[in-house]
């Protein structure tokens, strides 16, 4: 078998599952696999405006299988932005690991399917690391300097740390972790909690409040 032939049939094995998976979940899918990176946007956009233009459901639903590393909370509000213009219901299907922004992308969601292995990561928002080389976990950066200013005698391997960092880049840092929560805050009363009105098993009949 040659490699085009190969490819031709693991895709049509890809797209014979994502059918099932639609009549499964009575909703369109899609597989995003990898970083929210900013620069994938662009084609994020474009490939669900040509995914719904081209479904002949009327659920109006989506169900996105998720797995992430994580990235940036900026791109996930833009990606949410997006399914949210063109479905009413997001559902999310989270095989295996859903980290950082990932978890966040999921609490816009209306249902998580999750396998008992399958786990989301914590609430921690990825930006470009000071040197540029990659993305790194802002809080890490954040707490790092709250541990040193809280020192009552620097080392010199502190102050080395405290003049490399770049002042506008800690404040992105802060804004990152800032967008991360109230995002959160938001989408879990707006799309995942938005039918939780009165309490189940703490004061059972009473309202959320």
């Amino acid at each position: 078998m040659n490699p085009h032939d190969l490819d031709h049939t693991i895709l049509h094995h890809i797209n014979e599952k994502a059918r099932h998976l639609e009549d499964v979940m009575s909703s369109d899918v899609v597989a995003y696999f990898g970083q929210i990176h900013p620069q994938i946007f662009r084609v994020f956009r474009n490939f669900i405006e040509e995914v719904k233009s081209k479904s002949a459901r009327k659920d109006n639903t989506l169900s996105i299988v998720l797995r992430t590393p994580g990235g940036s909370a900026e791109t996930t509000e833009r990606l949410v932005t997006v399914v949210r213009q063109h479905y009413a219901t997001v559902n999310f299907i989270v095989p295996d690991t859903a980290m950082s922004a990932g978890t966040i992308f999921c609490m816009a969601g209306d249902r998580i399917f999750m396998d008992y292995s399958s786990s989301l990561g914590p609430i921690d928002p990825q930006v470009m690391a000071p040197d540029g080389t990659g993305y790194v976990a802002a809080l890490g950066y954040l707490d790092k300097v709250k541990e040193i200013t809280g020192k009552g005698n620097l080392s010199p391997a502190d102050v080395v740390f405290l003049r490399s960092l770049d002042l506008g880049k800690l404040a992105l840092y802060e804004q990152a972790r800032d967008l991360s929560i109230d995002l959160l805050k938001k989408w879990l009363v707006q799309f995942k909690f938005k039918d939780w009105t009165h309490h189940r098993t703490t004061n059972p009949g009473a309202p959320v409040t």
